[in-house]
């Protein structure tokens, strides 16, 4: 009696060869990132020394206030940028349906571009897209998003307020007491570091 093999379904299998690496790329880009921005905060300095009082003065004139200004931003430079996270954080928080509309966009560019295998064509009502295509869609579209609703505007708003207030601070706080290191570059390096050149087997920035 001869025994016939019986059919093997490989849909799962492709499924699944083609999920893992995606996640695994996923997981291992956040794990970068989130080790970078640890890295990079650990370089910020001390709050305290941010708001001493004892060091603060009125500028005797502008090219004094944009003197200071430069300084102070070379020194405090990670902690000026948490400032400028913090401000733009709550205003995405006051405005949930912009915050929503945001992610759904950097959803997008992760989903449709950024991990998406190169050996997974993007197929739109049974047509194939090209990288090419699908890239110059998400950029017409995050145009759109960010130019013609609430969600530049929101965040126009927040940076200026933000480098409002930095340019305050850094135009009365009294820079004559810092001590400049290198330890401002080490930080700001270290913020991207986890960035690196184009990968063959993917859409995705390669995590060195």
């Amino acid at each position: 009696m001869t025994s016939q093999a019986l059919p093997i379904s490989t849909t799962e299998t492709t499924s699944s060869t083609t999920t893992t690496p995606t996640l695994t790329t996923l997981r291992t880009f956040l794990t970068r990132l989130f080790s970078s921005l640890r890295t990079t905060l650990s370089h910020r300095r001390p709050w305290l020394e941010l708001v001493d009082r004892t060091a603060f003065s009125r500028p005797l004139s502008l090219s004094d206030a944009t003197t200071r200004v430069r300084k102070n931003f070379s020194y405090f430079k990670i902690n000026y940028l948490t400032i400028l996270a913090i401000v733009l954080a709550f205003s995405l928080l006051s405005h949930p349906f912009s915050l929503l509309t945001l992610l759904s966009l950097v959803a997008a560019w992760l989903g449709l571009y950024t991990f998406r295998p190169s050996d997974q064509p993007l197929v739109v009502l049974g047509r194939t897209m090209s990288n090419r295509e699908v890239l110059g869609i998400l950029v017409l579209v995050t145009v759109i998003v960010v130019f013609l609703t609430s969600v530049g505007s929101l965040i126009i708003t927040a940076v200026l307020v933000g480098v409002g207030i930095v340019c305050v601070h850094g135009a009365f706080r009294d820079p004559e007491d810092l001590f400049m290191d290198d330890q401002d570059t080490a930080g700001s390096t270290g913020l991207f570091s986890f960035i690196g050149g184009p990968s063959a087997g993917s859409n995705v920035i390669p995590l060195v």
